[in-house]
């Protein structure tokens, strides 16, 4: 895609424009000091000019931080942009011939300056704005400058924020005069002229993952009690609740949300995921209709009405990333109603949970993640056949080397984060998308930023003996921490590990390897000789009497998840190892450990060629058979809802079992050794 180069300047409000941009980056371990300030700023322009239809397309270029929601002469249009860094700032391209007019048109745009630290968007940098230009073929209409106008939206209040400061609950105040700010015929004669924003120093490069598209829901089951309406929508989505109501003005509307029931058949509006989903919404005494700017992740709402108030209207607007399903389930499975059953599954959790960018889960975090994002966005590339959001995964991911030239974990966020294992496992997924998508042009330009990586490990962490320790990043080995098979290593987050220990060695040693995988498909010299790392390892780690690994150079003790990672990277010496593992699987099963390992113990049953092993893992009853009886439309953060203490109900991770059911993709040659 041709870049295209602004004319137009960042514009923004008065209370924005002479703001200085902050510094949001530093490593995990040294602690910034940024004081909350400018938070829950909803900012509305408006822009009118004279337009003449022709054959020409019309051409928005628009963008703005954090977010927008754009209208054209009283029509929703888009929203946008995908997160990202300041400096490779998304814009967006549109064709929005189909909403002008011969004559008087009204651009409108909503946006969001959510001002926290946090998963979701680089925010509490003090960079607010919105930038935009409207071309007719290559004669340009109508740019952001100080003649279009700006004014705050009044009708949003926050009440509380949810998640680790994820998003702002609110009171929605239908009385306010924005309500209807996107209206060509809106009064907007006491606004004022936008001004130049000083903090806006983006970069802007277009953006090449899709567009967010929007889906009509409607409820499935409806029920009144009393002055209280419930409705289910069948299925845990990603979007907002869209009601129409009439009632006395100032009168309120108690909005709430949940994913699941209570045993009484109440909603569960607290959610497990520490989110409470309580909100208000205030009445006109006219024909209102709530407007949520930000989503949710839920099932099930519930408006508490005023005596004598009435709603004309509910639906959900689910909100995802273009899904067109290009793999169905492999033919040999589909005469297994489980295994059609966990294929529905993973399949309406990538079609409905994808959003912008991989997240992990959609209420509590809203993070883009390497990691665990790696292998949601190889099912999701292998599912549709589109590899846009994989791409942003990686060349993301690389940008982030900014802040810290071995990665932060969290990507497009001004919340930082570092974890060992997830560069690691990118180094393994950019082969794995090599090898779906053959592109090896991309896998060349993509080696030597993970060799750079890979290097930065190799300088700071590997010791003498060929081990990796003294990291300055948590691991995560497996999680929630309940799951690690007492894991005899003090991994915590906030603190060095000093000690050499088998999750961060394996990972390592298969990066590694991959490296070297990599340059034999380049046609170029091996990184390294990878034989001395794992002599080392085996000799560090391997106790020859038990057929198995210990967990770190400090401990005798083993545990299962520990030797997964070796079993999954095929790092024993002693091929009676493999044995002995393949029994610990039969008698522990999948369900035995979590996020973290169930990927890699697929990979290593993949490798091994035990297929009839790997069928038993994708049907013990244990895992995806559980969420399934747990009454799921959506993978969970695990295998049930009281696995953890704060679990997702929409967790995009346990979806990556679609990687081993699809057709038209031999998970061998994916993970070939």
């Amino acid at each position: 895609m041709m870049e295209h180069k602004f004319i137009a300047k960042w514009i923004t409000d008065g209370e924005f424009c002479d703001l200085k941009p902050r510094n949001v980056f530093h490593r995990q371990k040294d602690k910034l000091d940024l004081p909350e300030a400018h938070l829950n700023a909803h900012v509305l322009f408006r822009r009118t000019f004279e337009y003449e239809k022709s054959t020409r397309p019309a051409t928005l270029y628009i963008s703005a931080d954090d977010f927008y929601k754009l209208y054209i002469n009283g029509e929703y249009v888009a929203m946008g942009p995908a997160p990202s860094y300041h400096l490779h700032y998304n814009y967006n391209v549109i064709d929005v011939s189909k909403y002008l007019q011969n004559g008087r048109n009204t651009i409108a745009v909503h946006t969001l300056y959510q001002g926290l630290i946090n998963r979701v968007w680089q925010s509490g940098d003090f960079r607010h704005g919105l930038i935009f230009e409207l071309y007719r073929g290559d004669e340009l209409i109508v740019l952001s400058d100080a003649d279009t106008l700006t004014h705050r939206h009044t009708a949003y209040t926050a009440t509380g924020r949810v998640g680790y400061d994820t998003q702002f609950m609110e009171r929605y105040d239908s009385r306010s005069d924005e309500c209807h700010f996107y209206l060509p015929d809106f009064d907007d004669s006491r606004w004022e002229h936008a001004r130049i924003s000083n903090a806006c120093d983006h970069a802007l490069v277009p953006q090449r993952t899709k567009m967010i598209e929007t889906e009509r829901i409607d409820a499935t089951a409806t029920e009144s009690v009393g002055n209280v309406l419930r409705l289910d929508f069948g299925a845990i989505y990603v979007g907002y609740l869209i009601v129409t109501a009439i009632g006395k003005s100032g009168e309120s509307v108690t909005v709430r949300c949940a994913q699941e029931l209570n045993d009484d058949g109440s909603i569960r509006f607290a959610l497990r995921a520490n989110c409470t989903y309580d909100e208000e919404w205030i009445l006109s005494g006219g024909v209102d209709c709530l407007d949520w700017f930000d989503y949710k992740a839920f099932r099930y709402a519930e408006l508490t009405l005023p005596e004598g108030a009435r709603v004309t209207e509910a639906y959900l607007l689910s909100r995802h990333y273009p899904y067109t399903q290009a793999a169905s389930l492999k033919q040999e499975y589909s005469s297994d109603e489980r295994l059609r059953q966990i294929w529905h599954l993973a399949t309406n959790s990538q079609r409905y949970g994808v959003q912008e960018v991989i997240m992990d889960c959609m209420e509590r975090e809203k993070g883009f993640y390497v990691g665990d994002g790696c292998y949601t966005a190889l099912a999701h590339a292998i599912l549709t056949g589109d590899d846009s959001i994989a791409r942003k995964l990686i060349d993301d991911a690389f940008l982030a080397t900014f802040i810290t030239d071995g990665m932060v974990t969290c990507l497009d966020c001004s919340m930082m984060q570092e974890i060992a294992e997830y560069p690691l496992m990118l180094v393994f997924f950019i082969l794995w998308h090599y090898r779906v998508f053959g592109d090896k042009a991309y896998l060349a330009e993509n080696y030597p930023k993970a060799k750079a990586l890979i290097e930065v490990y190799r300088r700071d962490y590997e010791n003498d003996d060929g081990l990796i320790s003294n990291v300055d990043k948590w691991a995560v080995v497996e999680w929630p921490a309940n799951y690690r098979d007492g894991y005899d290593v003090d991994v915590s987050e906030g603190r060095k590990c000093t000690v050499a220990h088998i999750s961060n060695c394996a990972y390592y040693i298969e990066a590694v390897h991959t490296l070297n995988l990599i340059a034999r498909e380049l046609a170029i010299p091996p990184y390294r000789d990878e034989a001395p790392l794992r002599a080392a390892f085996n000799r560090a780690f391997y106790v020859s009497e038990k057929h198995l690994f210990r967990d770190s150079v400090q401990t005798d003790h083993i545990s299962f998840v520990g030797n997964i990672f070796a079993y999954a990277f095929l790092l024993a010496e002693d091929e009676s190892f493999y044995g002995e593992m393949e029994r610990w699987i039969e008698e522990r099963g999948i369900n035995s450990v979590s996020m973290f390992t169930s990927f890699p113990l697929m990979i290593g049953l993949t490798r091994r060629g035990k297929d009839e092993l790997l069928l038993k893992q994708l049907l013990d009853e244990g895992a995806w058979l559980r969420i399934l009886r747990e009454d799921s439309t959506t993978t969970f953060e695990g295998w049930g809802k009281e696995c953890k203490w704060n679990t997702s109900l929409f967790h995009m991770t346990m979806s990556d079992v679609a990687v081993f059911l699809a057709d038209g993709v031999d998970p061998k040659k994916i993970f070939e050794y």
